[in-house]
């Protein structure tokens, strides 16, 4: 212990003392002439002895104030914790308690550079033996360093336990980007490997769930072509009446969907429809296009009727001849055509015209509880004025006219009804001196 102690004012001597009573002598030195006073005083060693002492002890203070500082506490935040909660999920649900908090530790920092390395069983809250109903509880943060303390944001919840009960829903089919998927394939049917599921919440949430859906994907399809494809693990989704997901617990959480792909085709004619009046003493001598049919995919009942694709060509004061390029339109329930543009070439020539007498007037959509009868002769019957080019005019006759009058939304009674005329060349203009005529419905 005296070699110890001795060492310790040795070290203290040579490294403190010494050396400040140097600065001293030095300083003293230097204001000698004019402080003879004070000269006296810092002469003796005993004053040096003292001085010495409450320099160092100041040093001391220093030193121990920046090693205060060091061992100082220090709080770090954990952000987004997950909470785990204790309690039996068969026969409950809760609600109102955090899927995640922050958490702040408060220690020292090596401390906590500990407990960060550590494994920790994070934060918990345990409900067991709680009844249906509303709960203040307290979340735990659980950690191996004891000397750390800790603070939740929140620390307390106020949650609500409901009884679970469950109910049977049957399935539907939801497609997911089916624009994205090839406009020449289409999903023809989508088979699940079961027609219903179980649902699991409070009764409250069970009421408003409308319907229960697989949601099929098509970006989730590898590759898709014409066949059967199979698609496992495509997820359920409850949805309440107005498309909003409802947060329940569905048994199974997904299904396996087979899936049959096909590419309906149809190869139909184009129908060059003019629109428009042409100039003054003019008509169309010949309509042609580079392209006379075209190939359709799309659904397989929509294609089935469409027979033609319709392409209005705008003539109105065509007074020469011309040429289109045209971008056809896609009819409802075709996705696809093998053609988008064609070129059209009209062809115009003097106008002509040619009367046809006695065209019959036809009756169109009457309904069929009704039936319908001129009220003269003169009413039955019609001269229609057709106009067009010569070569075109020779080659129709009154069997290429159809003179007609559309009673559909007609009831019983008397009445005066427009007379319409269209004929198989469309190239031709088609017009009935008698505009209107009287027909009885009984």
């Amino acid at each position: 212990m005296k070699k110890i102690i001795r060492g310790i004012g040795l070290f203290f001597d040579k490294w403190l003392i010494t050396p400040i009573t140097k600065l001293i002598l030095i300083i003293l030195a230097f204001f000698r002439d004019s402080t003879k006073n004070l000269d006296k005083l810092f002469s003796k060693k005993s004053t040096l002895v003292v001085v010495s002492l409450i320099l160092a002890f100041g040093v001391f203070l220093i030193i121990d104030s920046e090693s205060n500082i060091m061992i100082d506490q220090y709080a770090e935040i954990l952000y987004d914790q997950e909470v785990k909660a204790t309690y039996n999920e068969e026969l409950y649900v809760v609600e109102g308690l955090p899927k995640k908090v922050d958490v702040t530790l408060i220690g020292q920092k090596r401390h906590i550079f500990l407990a960060k390395q550590s494994p920790s069983k994070g934060v918990t809250v345990d409900l067991t033996g709680l009844r249906p109903g509303n709960h203040k509880v307290t979340l735990k943060y659980s950690q191996r360093i004891k000397s750390l303390d800790y603070k939740l944001d929140p620390g307390q919840v106020t949650v609500t336990i409901y009884e679970k009960v469950s109910e049977n829903r049957s399935l539907t089919v939801d497609v997911l980007h089916k624009d994205e998927l090839d406009s020449k394939l289409y999903i023809k049917n989508i088979t699940l490997d079961r027609d219903d599921v179980i649902i699991k919440g409070p009764e409250y949430k069970l009421k408003k769930v409308a319907t229960v859906k697989a949601l099929v994907d098509v970006n989730e399809i590898s590759k898709p072509s014409e066949g059967t494809i199979s698609l496992k693990n495509v997820p359920l989704v409850a949805y309440d009446n107005d498309g909003k997901v409802v947060d329940v617990e569905i048994v199974p959480d997904s299904v396996n969907a087979t899936i049959t792909i096909t590419s309906p085709k149809k190869t139909v004619g184009l129908k060059l429809v003019p629109k428009g009046e042409l100039a003054f003493g003019k008509s169309i001598s010949s309509l042609t296009s580079d392209v006379t049919e075209v190939t359709i995919y799309g659904d397989e009942d929509a294609i089935k009727d469409i027979n033609s694709i319709e392409v209005p060509i705008d003539v109105k004061s065509l007074s020469t001849n011309k040429t289109y390029n045209v971008t056809l339109e896609k009819p409802t329930g075709v996705t696809e055509l093998s053609v988008k543009n064609i070129t059209v070439k009209v062809n115009v020539d003097n106008s002509v015209t040619k009367e046809f007498t006695g065209v019959t007037i036809v009756i169109e959509n009457l309904d069929s509880k009704y039936k319908a009868q001129a009220l003269s002769e003169a009413d039955s019957k019609v001269n229609v004025v057709v106009s067009g080019s010569s070569s075109n005019i020779e080659n129709i006759s009154a069997n290429n006219i159809k003179a007609y009058i559309d009673l559909k939304n007609y009831g019983v009674g008397e009445y005066e009804v427009e007379v319409q005329v269209k004929g198989d060349d469309l190239k031709l203009s088609y017009t009935s001196k008698t505009k209107k005529v009287k027909v009885k419905i009984s």
